[in-house]
Order: structure tokens, then sequence, then C-alpha cells
């Protein structure tokens, strides 16, 4: 049985710090083949995505980790020990960039013959994909028989009539399959993922199955607790069908360093372990990489690969939507009103990385609100420039019945919204007032950060012309104090 990583690191651009070894604020395709052997050989994390949606990945990352590190990936086998994941495009929304995935799907063969001539045995060094926005097993099934029956089964044709064969022409191709991770993004296919899955594995043999459920994109479409609840709600469903079917179901969670994008940082993979606690893989995104000493990293990823995955805890299925349709249209409003300052203040977020974000689905909560807004990190990070965490915004519609049911749902909930506070103006003008007497209503104290408050007003005043701040400074600096972009 293959060895299932506890992290995967990743590159969402959410730091703050830029690493040692970048050669500009905006990472490359050199410094990310740097990175990923930093991540395997410094801090300890045994897997690292490789992103093609977005952006343009590196196709030679195999062979350039090779042959400069030869002598770490002797003892590190890619493939047995740490490994590498395409995150490929996937075409059903990235239609500029769809042949992407061809190309990707393509070097994997590549790949394997490249560690052949180092290695001279058969461990392939890439043989999972990432399927992000998976809405069917459709969508799974064409991914998988794409590889198998066009990559490799091309191998037993001939060039021409009476002619050799491809691979007595330039050899085989190998691996001979490569498993396929969907990655649910949006409520619909989120809360059907157990069902997805089930269609694709039915007359498979698998050995196992990995499951990637988004946490960004759901707190930014529905709201904070909504996306909390509907990742635990997959969580309970997968778990239940992985007993049914027999096949191991190991689950991904893409956290970040935000509250409302996770809240894991290498000071709090307790509690975030626990509150997700069927999950097998946490994503290691880069503020928790780049934003905090690295002895404190480095513990905190062994701290999460020292955690064993147990069984999920039972959801109350109904109150779970039930509160969705309450609270998505509350935290839609207030969304809406916000949008104008959001896109303002989003012009003025660093960039991290030289790529476009990841496009993620345009929920229907989007939809309805006719609204344009930036991806998740810029829109989380645009909210907490202007005092406004975007975790408070769902606050409005918890009555006195569902705040402690939520509690027993979201371990975390209260400990979360704390941690957004620190960074909260309640004075600014684009708080809204609604939220500052639920948040009395509860009794939920939070020590402010004065520094952050002062620096919240200054691009306050900027953006309603009272002022004229340099908001590019008054940006950064408001990230440098809370360790993460957005």
């Amino acid at each position: 049985m293959r060895k299932i990583p506890r992290c995967m690191s990743t590159q969402h651009p959410d730091n703050v710090s830029i690493p040692f070894f970048a050669k500009n604020p905006e990472l490359d395709g050199e410094d990310e083949v740097m990175e990923a052997f930093y991540v395997f050989s410094h801090l300890g994390a045994c897997e690292q995505m490789w992103d093609y949606e977005g952006k343009e990945g590196d196709d030679y990352v195999v062979k350039k980790l090779l042959s400069k590190y030869k002598y770490f990936f002797k003892e590190n086998r890619l493939g047995r020990d740490v490994f590498l994941t395409l995150r490929i495009p996937n075409p059903e929304f990235e239609n500029v960039e769809a042949k992407i995935i061809l190309e990707t799907l393509e070097s994997i063969p590549r790949s394997f013959d490249t560690s052949y001539t180092v290695f001279s045995d058969d461990i392939p060094p890439i043989f999972e994909v990432i399927l992000p926005m998976t809405t069917s097993a459709k969508s799974i099934e064409r991914v998988y028989r794409y590889y198998t029956d066009f990559v490799v089964k091309k191998e037993d044709k001939p060039i021409f009539d009476n002619d050799i064969r491809i691979k007595d022409w330039i050899g085989e191709f190998k691996p001979k399959k490569i498993n396929v991770i969907p990655l649910f993004e949006d409520f619909e296919h989120i809360v059907n993922s157990d069902k997805i899955v089930e269609e694709y594995v039915k007359g498979k043999e698998i050995d196992y199955l990995r499951v990637f459920l988004a946490r960004s994109d759901p707190a930014m479409n529905y709201g904070l607790i909504n996306a909390v609840m509907l990742v635990k709600l997959a969580l309970y469903r997968l778990w239940k069908l992985s007993n049914k079917t027999g096949i191991p179901i190991y689950p991904i969670v893409g956290v970040g360093s935000s509250p409302f994008r996770g809240n894991l940082k290498p000071n709090n993979v307790i509690k975030i372990a626990d509150e997700y606690r069927s999950v097998h893989t946490y994503t290691i995104q880069s503020a928790f990489k780049y934003d905090y000493p690295v002895n404190e990293v480095v513990e905190g990823i062994k701290q999460l690969k020292g955690i064993i995955p147990t069984n999920p805890k039972e959801i109350d299925e109904e109150y779970v939507f039930d509160f969705f349709n309450r609270a998505s249209k509350t935290y839609l409003e207030h969304i809406e009103n916000l949008a104008p300052v959001i896109n303002k203040v989003a012009k003025h977020i660093p960039a991290r990385r030289k790529r476009k974000l990841h496009i993620g689905l345009f929920g229907y909560a989007r939809e309805n609100a006719k609204v344009k807004l930036p991806r998740a990190i810029t829109f989380t990070g645009s909210l907490y420039s202007v005092g406004v965490p975007p975790e408070i915004l769902e606050l409005e519609a918890i009555e006195k019945d569902d705040y402690f049911k939520i509690k027993s749902l979201y371990q975390n909930f209260e400990n979360d919204i704390k941690d957004a506070l620190t960074f909260a103006n309640i004075d600014s003008p684009f708080f809204p007032k609604k939220i500052i007497r639920k948040i009395e209503e509860f009794g939920i104290s939070f020590e402010t950060n004065e520094e952050h408050k002062e620096i919240s007003k200054a691009i306050a005043s900027t953006i309603l012309d009272l002022k004229n701040y340099n908001i590019d400074e008054l940006t950064l600096r408001a990230a440098q104090i809370r360790k993460f972009i957005g």
C-alpha cells in the first residue's frame, strides 16, 4: 500500500514574506522547482502540488529535481517517499487552457523515463493528478480514460501501415494508469461528492481513492460557518461510502492560514486536525511555510504527520441544510454591499506568484449577487484590510438556538471568530452594525490588534477619498501583522 501524505505543500500565494530562495517577490517556475526541494528536504512535507491550472507549470520539474538533487532523491524517492501531484486545468471551465491537460498527461511517461534513466527501476515519479471543479463521475472518468486509452495505448499502434509500433520506436509508456483525485468546490458537488465518487468507482479495481474538498471557495461563496459544515457533511458521507464499498477513501482538505480559509498555521495544527479528524491530507499553503520561523513550520508539519486520522463525527444533515439556506442569504447581502470596497482594495493586494489565481467555480451565491469579485485570497485580504474580517458576515443569521448547535458541529467556531476579530475595526464605516450587536449578544470577547486597526482606518479613509495614503504599502503592512495576505 502506498504512503498517503499527511501534508500537501501547495502554491497558493497567501504568504507575505518572500522565501529566501526567491529571486523576486513573485515566485516563478525556477523558484517553484527550488520550493519543491525545500519542502521535501527541509520542512518535512511529503507531497508538493504542481499546479498547471491558471499558470505555466514546468513540464521538466522531475528532470530538474533529479539532476540538481540526485543524492537527496536517491534516498527519498519521488513516487515512493515523496510525491509530486499535478493539478490540471478542467476543460469544462477553462476553455482557453483546455489543451494544457493533454500536454500535462503526456508529460507523465516522459517523467517516468527520466527517473528510470537515473535509478533503473519502475517507480513512477508522478502517478496522480487533481481535477479541480469536479462536477460528475464522467469528468473524472474522462481524465482517467484519456490517459489509459490515448496516452498509453497508442504505444501499440504502428506509425503507418506495416511499420513498427510506437513503443518499438520510442519505448513503452509508463505508468500504465494514473489516479485521478476529484476536487469538489461548490455546494452541489461537495454535498454530493459521495454519490459522484460511488458512480466513478463502480466496476473498477481500485485499491484506494483520494478525494479533495475545497474550503476557500465555499467560504467565499457561502460564508465561513457554511463552508465548515458542508465540508464536515461531505467527510461524513465519504466515510460512510468507504465503509459501504470497502474501498479506502483518503480525504484531502484545502486549508489556508486565515480563519476564513481554514486557520491552519504552525501554532494551530492540533485544533484543526481535531476539527477535521477524518482528513488524511492537509494543504500546507505559502503563508504557513514562509510567514513563521522555520523551526515552528517544521514542528507544525511534524505534529500534523504524527496525528492519526479517526472516524468523523455524525452530522445533523437536516440542520446543516436549514442553516445554509438562512445564513447564505444573509452573507450574500453583506457581500453585495461590500463588493465595491472589496474590488477597490483588491487592486492593492500584493501578488506572490507569477500566475493567474485558481479560477474557482462561480457558485450560485455570486451568480445571484450579480457582482464580480476577486479570487479567495485577494477577496479575504481586501476585507481584512478595511477591518471587516469576512468570518463575521454570517453572524447576523445566528439565533440563540443556533449558537450552541453550531458550536457542537464546528468546535473551533469561537476560536476562529476570535482570531478573526483580532484584526477587526468595529468602528470602520464598512463594519456592519447589526453584527456588532450579535458579537455583544453572544458574549464573544476578543483583543484588538491596535496597530492593524490604525492601518485599516487609514485604508478606509483613502477608499472614501478622505485621505491620500499609499494603500499598497498599508495593505502589505497589515498583512505582515496578520502573517497572511488573505
